[in-house]
């Protein structure tokens, strides 16, 4: 098998995921998992593709993630590495997409609008 490569992403994080067959390494911005996502929430969203298929120790896994916050990268990490779980093998694909781990989260932030003060958020009115 080959390094696989792909690509997620959550708000305006981008994750790109480099799967190898190995030991269950998990390298991120080359800092391990434990050094660059410290709640354990954070990992399990990162570990969350490999437990539901059973590959948590059968490969290593490079991740170069830049942009967004630190909740949006983890889960850009996730559909990054849920993509290529389903192109080691078809069969995890009906694993991962009942779990909504194959889907784009569309949500972005929305954009601050002229005379607001922010997106919905407006002025105080005052009679003085």
């Amino acid at each position: 098998m080959d390094v696989i490569h792909k690509i997620g992403r959550r708000k305006t994080a981008v994750a790109r995921a480099y799967v190898a067959p190995g030991k269950g390494n998990i390298t991120i911005n080359k800092k391990d998992l434990a050094n660059y996502f410290t709640t354990a929430t954070l990992q399990y969203k990162v570990k969350q593709p490999l437990v539901l298929t059973n590959n948590d120790a059968n490969f290593d896994i490079t991740v170069n993630v830049f942009g967004g916050g630190i909740t949006g990268q983890a889960e850009a990490v996730r559909l990054a590495i849920s993509r290529a779980m389903c192109e080691v093998d078809a069969e995890n694909r009906l694993t991962l997409k009942p779990e909504g781990l194959l889907t784009r989260d569309p949500r972005m932030v929305e954009r601050k609008k002229f005379g607001q003060k922010k997106a919905r958020k407006k002025f105080q009115f005052s009679k003085r």
